[in-house]
């Protein structure tokens, strides 16, 4: 498998999003996991409670903080996790949890820990989002 495909997720009326269920894994615990595929997020940052229920202490990773568009600042806890796409593509990689993430329905995926491991392509116009993968599959 080359190359996976995903429909963009529809929100309500013309409201389209790049969103793709993973998987998260963990100390041999895995969950599953909506993401918004984000070219402008810096890094993944999933809600807290996944941390909670893959059993580990969020507060435990290296802490970061960053900025949304309203310029609140909101501070995660960045922790090694197995990403799992398409049911067979699976990498290691680092995710942020963060603590009271509110309604979010899903987590975000970016530049470090995402992007690095694919070729990306938006269509649009068909509503569609390509990952090709840019490493080699390896065993785990």
């Amino acid at each position: 498998m080359a190359e996976l495909k995903f429909d963009y997720k529809n929100y309500g009326p013309g409201i389209y999003r790049p969103v793709v269920a993973v998987e998260i894994e963990r100390a041999g615990v895995t969950v599953s996991y909506e993401v918004l595929v984000d070219s402008g997020a810096d890094r993944n940052i999933f809600d807290a409670q996944l941390a909670e229920i893959m059993g580990f202490d969020v507060t435990g990773g290296r802490r970061h903080e960053v900025a949304g568009i309203t310029g609140d600042v909101r501070t995660y806890y960045i922790h090694p996790v197995t990403m799992i796409i398409g049911g067979s593509w699976r990498f290691k990689t680092e995710a942020g949890f963060m603590p009271d993430m509110g309604s979010q329905a899903h987590g975000v995926v970016g530049q470090i820990g995402f992007f690095e491991f694919f070729k990306v392509t938006f269509d649009h116009a068909a509503k569609r989002i390509e990952l090709k993968r840019t490493f080699e599959k390896k065993k785990e």
